[in-house]
């Protein structure tokens, strides 16, 4: 005779083809999703791969390249507008160091400093740190005391005279200029370089010597530390100082009073450095507007009627590049164009230059 079958075994069996059911369809989704998920993963990473290889905004040509100095291998882009050049021309050129978390090619869409330099007929050079050197891709310009930053500092010479040598470049017109990280390490590039840079200009950063590890590199940035010339710059200026001369460069400093990173305390403490290395002395504060940006503190260090030092406090700003392109990580476009200001800057000290 056949069993008797209980409700009970029917309902189990019933359960089990369901579960049996719903774990091959899950299996089968979980694959299908997955599937999904590395595909847009790929199509994310690609894209911004073959982004980071597009050349930025400017008729010009981006050219890559690579240099070797102290600190190993550093990568870079030059910027080198399109224009027939006289004979026996060489174009200044302006060295923009990009802040933590960019790259060369961010900082330039940034600032769209290319697009100035097609009209300007300069060129202009993105050194790129390494994540290797640094996981942020900040540059070291606080670790003197392990030799780090003096280290990438002559690596960035290295490629300086690199691109000199290989491409049309005035030696006695370079400008240097930075964001953050970058302006910390521009500023102790022209201090520990000084005669090597006509112009230096810092947006947001440190100045030189107000940190020598990575411990005190966060009490700099509070602006807690005060700067301390390197000794290359205090033994020039030593040399010179029976001449009333100074190597230091004129310095441009920008620095939002909003900014929470980096203390825009560290503004006047950089251009006060400058000041007592060239005997000179602060002009009255103005303010200074264009439209609807935002407003400008402006205070002079001059010497015999020369500004050796300018500060450019921009009102309501924060860690972010002024009048930079808009839709950007650390770029405000509501600012005063830093880039046009650096630009006119470095221009003024050119037309000064004494040819060597």
């Amino acid at each position: 005779m056949p069993r008797k079958t209980s409700l009970a075994s029917v309902l189990t069996r019933a359960w089990q083809r369901n579960l049996k059911a719903m774990t091959r369809a899950t299996v089968r989704t979980g694959r299908k999703t997955a599937t999904n998920v590395t595909k847009q993963v790929t199509k994310a990473v690609t894209k911004a791969v073959v982004e980071q290889r597009k050349p930025p905004p400017g008729a010009g040509d981006w050219i890559a390249g690579i240099a070797l100095g102290p600190a190993g291998a550093r990568r870079y882009h030059l910027f080198r507008p399109q224009l027939t050049l006289k004979r026996g021309e060489r174009l200044p050129l302006v060295v923009m160091l990009h802040g933590c978390n960019q790259t060369g090619r961010d900082f330039a869409v940034s600032t769209r400093m290319n697009r100035i330099a097609a009209r300007q007929r300069f060129c202009v050079l993105y050194p790129e740190q390494e994540r290797i050197a640094n996981p942020q891709g900040c540059w070291n310009w606080y670790d003197t005391r392990s030799g780090q930053a003096h280290a990438e500092a002559a690596t960035l010479m290295a490629m300086l005279d690199q691109v000199c040598l290989l491409y049309a470049i005035d030696r006695d017109r370079v400008a240097v200029a930075g964001l953050s990280a970058g302006a910390s390490m521009a500023a102790l590039l022209g201090s520990r370089f000084p005669t090597r840079f006509a112009a230096v200009a810092m947006h947001s950063g440190v100045a030189p010597g107000a940190a020598t590890s990575t411990a005190s590199a966060l009490g700099a940035m509070h602006g807690r530390r005060a700067p301390v010339l390197p000794a290359a710059a205090r033994g020039a200026l030593i040399a010179n100082a029976a001449g009333g001369a100074t190597d230091l460069p004129p310095l441009l400093v920008l620095h939002g009073n909003r900014d929470v990173v980096v203390s825009s305390r560290n503004a006047v403490a950089a251009a006060q450095v400058w000041a007592d290395a060239s005997g000179a002395t602060a002009s009255a504060v103005r303010l200074q507007q264009r439209g609807q940006r935002y407003p400008v503190r402006v205070t002079e260090y001059k010497r015999r009627g020369r500004a050796r030092a300018t500060v450019c406090e921009v009102q309501g700003l924060g860690h972010a590049w002024s009048g930079g392109a808009a839709g950007k990580a650390f770029s405000d476009p509501a600012g005063p164009d830093a880039s046009k200001l650096i630009w006119a800057f470095a221009a003024r000290q050119f037309r000064g230059v004494v040819k060597r």
